[in-house]
């Protein structure tokens, strides 16, 4: 929103112009690392561009604002070049509903306050999470527009991101996968049973699978660095249970995907799909993303090591496999009536005794 006073103010070290004149907002960047006076001179220089195009008297300033759907539009086409396929995706996916928000507006004409009821509507909605990601991309589309497409020569306006709690993380019992996929049909049945059995991120790892990523006879299969959220390539060992689906499924796919749509093309997402399965099959709380929690979880609770797991679900740091990898109530209750049974000990050792 407009600026009160002279309207200059520092954001940073640049110093900008906001001001309303006629009914019309005019955000102009002055200069960095300049001080105040100076910003103030050519502030006046700036106001008198504007006064002077609107009298007929020398050009129209060159203030650059673009639409908002033109913006997108621009830095799409910017992140398939220059970021990862998953990356430049989840960017288009996220924008187009932002557009339902600030469609239709100039890039300056989003301020604080239309900002602030989106993410208010959005928490109201159960989703503060998916608020935040959406903030981080159009704060990203701000700076892209202005600082690489040179599209846009606005400021960027002020994003204070909703605080997320780290909540429960939800993972399936034996009960829970058993339900669910009976409750699943071709190819979610197999879609599932590789989240479980092999942690793969479903939307942008497990979707992504080429036939050829897939080894059979040695048993593994390989992430892509390209659709990999940490930009490396892994091999994830296969079980039994999981390689024998993949078999039947690698066979009757056409294309060259594992997971195709009847064209040969890759199939996208699944969130109908599986939603449908998981009321089905009476599950609640549960979402793709629950797959990987459950892998995590069963090979914490089989004793495999932290380094090892943290492999196998390609994190980047073990502070990822301590927030996954929660223990069941069950397999908590078993560890602690171990302590009970006879064969545990009862007598501390003398080496360990205390001496008075």
């Amino acid at each position: 929103m407009a600026r009160r006073g002279d309207g200059i103010y520092l954001r940073g070290r640049t110093w900008w112009l906001d001001f309303m004149h006629r009914g019309q907002r005019h955000v102009l960047r002055l200069g960095k690392n300049i001080n105040r006076t100076v910003a103030g001179e050519l502030a006046q220089v700036q106001r008198a561009a504007i006064l002077k195009a609107e009298a007929g008297i020398g050009g129209a300033p060159k203030g650059k604002d673009p639409l908002f759907d033109d913006a997108v539009k621009e830095f799409v086409a910017w992140a398939k070049t220059n970021r990862k396929p998953r990356t430049a995706g989840d960017y288009e996916e996220i924008l187009e509903r932002l557009k339902a928000t600030f469609g239709g507006r100039r890039l300056g004409q989003i301020d604080e306050l239309s900002i602030e009821r989106h993410k208010r509507t959005r928490h109201a909605a159960g989703a503060p999470v998916a608020a935040n990601r959406e903030l981080a991309v159009l704060k990203s589309l701000y700076n892209r527009c202005r600082d690489d497409l040179k599209i846009y020569d606005g400021p960027t306006p002020r994003m204070k991101l909703l605080k997320e709690t780290a909540g429960r993380l939800r993972f399936l019992d034996a009960d829970e996968e058993k339900a669910l996929l009976e409750a699943a049909g071709e190819p979610l049945r197999t879609i599932i049973l590789v989240g479980i059995h092999t942690g793969l991120r479903i939307k942008s790892e497990a979707l992504a699978l080429l036939k050829a990523d897939v080894d059979l006879a040695r048993g593994f299969v390989t992430v892509q660095a390209a659709y990999a959220k940490n930009g490396r390539t892994r091999t994830v060992p296969l079980n039994s249970t999981v390689r024998a689906a993949l078999a039947r499924r690698i066979e009757k796919a056409p294309g060259a995907f594992v997971f195709a749509k009847r064209d040969g093309t890759r199939v996208h997402s699944i969130k109908t799909a599986f939603d449908a399965a998981c009321e089905r099959a009476g599950l609640a709380d549960v979402s793709p993303h629950t797959l990987r929690h459950t892998f995590a979880s069963k090979r914490a609770m089989a004793g495999v090591d932290p380094r090892t797991i943290q492999d196998l679900v390609g994190w980047r740091s073990l502070l990822m496999v301590q927030r996954y990898t929660h223990l069941s109530p069950a397999h908590k209750a078993a560890a602690i009536e171990r302590i009970a049974s006879p064969e545990f000990p009862n007598a501390i050792p003398k080496r360990a005794a205390v001496r008075a």
